[in-house]
């Protein structure tokens, strides 16, 4: 579907819709329309948009022949109509046009232009080297709703703190839960962003979120957890993570955000004669960043540690590593109890595979203890004693 008025047409996808849909609501601020070749450069030297920090420069370059073709043809001052997924997503002001260099600005995002990396590969495919700059207002725009639920949410607690944590999830696991405890100790009210989409491969946003849902409404208090959900796109990636993670976390209203110590950008550098991370260079930022500890499961101390109070060495820890326990998942093995909690695995493996059995109920009754009356079981329930019988110790 094109639009119904003479405007010349852009079409993009959801990824590049996302990010401005983000600028749009304020929550990319400093960042306020897409740059200039100007400004651009100026980001790419200084690394700061009026004295705040943003990793790089935001614009709107979206590949194939045919956008390049619209965006060669444009004046100044001309309407532009964007297009996604076969609907008006936007209305821009034309103010210039500007070749950009692809592999530059993949490696100013992800640190890297290496062709093996998977993020700039994707990235690569996605960018074009001819970018628009203007304003642009978005079509059908509703409120913010995740912000209106943040500032009720603190106004109901009179929050004087809010935390911000960024999490995929994928699956929630003991690790994350002990994490998100120990954010939770420190402030009023913690906000997690949920990654969404994540990876089409992977545990879908619905299926993390209802685990996510399960934990907070059982074992935490509630009214001090909120979920938003963040899109996942290529902005979030690379070594600048932290930082864009910082400026959405600050502009949805929080004071501090909390990062793991395996985060993925949190790398060390050296400079000045001294030890410093992605961290050090966040500038006019007004959030507290703090690193949490890692946590493993020491069979020494048979428990969670944190690993800076776990005197054991590394061959008695067990590390909470989403990928392996996802793949014992996606296999359809039920993990250990230590890795993940029982009833969010039984919840996972029942959507992954529904009807999986011939006979439930007779598998049921024919595997556990049961009462001797004949009741309706879910596969979510067979997962759940099944679990039981893991940690019979008695002839182990």
């Amino acid at each position: 579907m094109t639009s119904l008025r003479k405007n010349k047409t852009l079409y993009i996808d959801k990824e590049a819709a996302s990010a401005l849909e983000l600028v749009s609501t304020g929550l990319l601020s400093p960042v306020t329309k897409l740059m200039n070749e100007k400004s651009s450069k100026e980001v790419l030297k200084t690394a700061l948009i009026g004295g705040k920090s943003f990793p790089f420069p935001f614009i709107l370059a979206p590949s194939g022949n045919k956008n390049r073709e619209v965006l060669a043809s444009l004046k100044k001052d001309e309407m532009l109509d964007i297009i996604c997924e076969g609907k008006l997503f936007a209305v821009l002001t034309t103010e210039e046009t500007f070749e950009i260099d692809i592999k530059d600005r993949v490696k100013h995002i992800y640190g890297t232009d290496d062709l093996t990396h998977p993020g700039v590969m994707a990235t690569l495919k996605r960018l074009g080297s001819l970018a628009v700059s203007g304003k642009y207002v978005l079509q059908n725009r509703t409120a913010n709703v995740n912000i209106i639920n943040i500032i009720n949410a603190k106004k109901a607690i009179s929050a004087k703190h809010t935390t911000a944590l960024v999490m995929a999830v994928n699956p929630l696991h003991r690790g994350h839960e002990r994490l998100i405890r120990q954010a939770l100790e420190g402030t009023d009210l913690l906000v997690i962003f949920l990654l969404k989409p994540y990876e089409s491969a992977n545990l879908s946003y619905e299926l993390r979120e209802k685990s996510l849902e399960f934990f907070i409404n059982n074992f935490l208090p509630k009214n001090r957890v909120i979920i938003v959900p963040l899109e996942n796109s290529y902005i979030f990636a690379g070594y600048n993570e932290i930082i864009i993670d910082a400026i959405v976390a600050k502009n949805y209203g929080c004071d501090r955000l909390t990062i793991g110590r395996n985060h993925a950008g949190l790398g060390m550098f050296y400079d000045c004669n001294s030890n410093k991370s992605i961290i050090d260079k966040v500038t006019g930022i007004d959030i507290e960043i703090t690193v949490s500890s890692e946590f493993v499961y020491c069979d020494q101390c048979t428990t969670l540690v944190s690993k800076n109070t776990c005197p054991h060495g590394q061959h008695h820890q067990i590390s909470y590593h989403a990928d392996s326990i996802l793949e014992l998942l996606e296999v359809g093995l039920l993990p250990p109890a230590v890795l993940i909690r029982k009833e969010i695995s039984a919840f996972i493996l029942a959507q992954l595979y529904p009807k999986r059995f011939k006979s439930l109920e007779k598998l049921y009754y024919d595997t556990f203890a049961t009462k001797g009356l004949l009741e309706e079981h879910s596969e979510k329930d067979f997962y759940l004693e099944l679990m039981k019988l893991y940690q019979t110790t008695s002839l182990t």
